[in-house]
């Protein structure tokens, strides 16, 4: 709503430029905010950057409606609550951000000396930056990301030599969530860059895709292979991992714990057996109901690799071309895992 390309944006870089300071709140009518302006003059007119920007010449508040589509109200006074805390010092931006915590709409507080954008949503504030700084901010991320693909690729395929091999251990699967998560929050990062960039981040948006098409789901993926607490998901065990600090994430022992490993002192030594989804996913063409069936049956990866074409062919949903295509996708990926480890 208020990124780059957007009329709203380009109606707040003009009251910027010009000094003026403003104090806009993009909110229903039938929310709280309407109790709490005095005087002004209702408009209720189509909204333009152009009209924003002569209104908030006036020293009151701007109401829009919530989808910033139309301007409401202007030149109102504001009357919060005052007994809501605030951390604020100057009279508008705390005028902003009681409106926000007491009413949950989004406010708009434009400084008139400091040349400043701040955003407050209930008990959320934020500050727009500058685009090139953003800009450069994006691009140093996605160079990050470049160098953190490298490395969860690299244990990728690592993991995937030990599985044929029957020789993964815990520690292997922990170090792949490990990274797999790393890459995922700066992905995560450079997401919130694109949608604050807005048009300005289309070419940052295409980078982010092209590097994350074929890495989004190993992690998970792995976790589905590993884990071994019946009572939860993969998915939910995934965001869980997902809400740690990064310090907690540099632990592999308590990652290898969220999988439902622990016990024994040389746990993460322990040799283990995916079940072979992530593997099977790799084989073209291959439905995921397919892909269930195949596990539900074998329920580990070394039966999957060890079955015959006729084995394969009772399985619901694969004829003898299927099961001959299976068969050809697991030595192929076998072959590439084993050639990519070499050094």
């Amino acid at each position: 709503m208020v990124a780059p390309g957007s009329e709203l944006h380009d109606g707040l870089e003009n009251i910027l430029r010009a000094r003026t300071g403003a104090l806009i709140v993009i909110a229903d009518e039938e929310q709280e905010v309407l109790p709490l302006k005095d005087g002004g003059f209702f408009i209720d007119t189509p909204f333009t950057p152009a009209a924003l920007y002569e209104l908030a010449k006036m020293d009151g508040a701007i109401l829009l409606s919530s989808d910033a589509k139309r301007i409401l109200y202007a030149n109102t006074q504001l009357h919060p609550d005052p007994s809501i805390p605030s951390r604020e010092t100057g009279t508008r931006h705390r005028t902003a951000e009681r409106v926000a915590k007491q009413t949950g709409a989004l406010v708009i507080s434009i400084s008139q000396r400091r040349n400043v954008i701040t955003l407050y949503r209930r008990d959320w504030k934020y500050v727009l930056k500058d685009v090139s700084v953003i800009l450069a901010k994006a691009n140093q991320a996605i160079q990050t990301l470049e160098k953190y693909k490298v490395v969860l690729l690299q244990n990728l395929n690592t993991l995937t030599a030990m599985e044929f091999e029957n020789a993964a251990t815990v520690l292997d699967v922990a170090l792949v969530i490990q990274k797999a998560q790393m890459v995922e929050r700066i992905a995560d990062e450079i997401e919130r860059y694109v949608t604050e960039l807005g048009i300005e981040g289309r070419l940052v948006k295409m980078q982010l895709e092209e590097l994350m098409a074929n890495v989004e789901n190993e992690g998970l993926l792995v976790v589905e292979d590993y884990m071994l607490l019946p009572e939860k998901t993969s998915k939910e065990i995934w965001e869980q991992i997902s809400l740690w600090s990064s310090e907690e994430l540099l632990d592999v022992g308590a990652i290898a714990k969220a999988l439902g490993y622990s016990g024994s002192m040389n746990y993460l030594e322990q040799i283990v057996y995916p079940r072979g989804y992530r593997v099977l996913n790799k084989i073209p063409r291959l439905p995921q109901n397919v892909i269930t069936n195949i596990v539900s049956t074998f329920e580990e990866m070394p039966e999957i690799v060890a079955a015959s074409i006729e084995e394969l062919d009772d399985i619901e949903g694969i004829g003898e071309v299927r099961a001959r295509a299976i068969q050809e996708g697991l030595r192929r990926i076998k072959s590439h895992a084993l050639l990519e480890r070499l050094p």
